[in-house]
């Protein structure tokens, strides 16, 4: 069997989350958290749009973590980000933190917005 390491660039990959908090790249990040070619941000959740609006410019697909189980994000939010040019993908955050950091090892434009499980 061959093992290839994954490489990050400047990007910084989900190591590990849990109840309430996200580990990013080593740093332990509490609460919702928006990750963007810039690095990590707090998220206020589905009411706060401006930072989800503005990575439209700068990636191609946001994953969108709805927390322990999958659910619908607001339509008028997944309209609004949608007509920005950006696709939106919605899964449980424990499978959209998964695919974030195949697709970013991978070199994909993209950003998450994950709720803690």
């Amino acid at each position: 069997m061959r093992l290839n390491e994954v490489t990050y660039d400047d990007s910084r990959p989900i190591d590990g989350y849990g109840p309430g908090f996200f580990r990013i790249g080593g740093e332990v990040i509490e609460g919702a958290v928006l990750l963007r070619p810039e690095g990590p941000l707090g998220w206020g959740g589905y009411d706060d749009r401006e930072g989800l609006r503005a990575v439209a410019a700068t990636v191609d697909v946001l994953f969108v973590g709805t927390g322990a189980e999958t659910a619908h994000i607001p339509r008028d939010l997944r309209d609004e980000l949608e007509e920005a040019g950006l696709g939106v993908e919605a899964m449980a955050t424990g499978p959209a933190c998964r695919t974030y950091n195949v697709l970013l090892s991978e070199g994909r434009r993209i950003a998450a917005a994950l709720l803690p499980v």
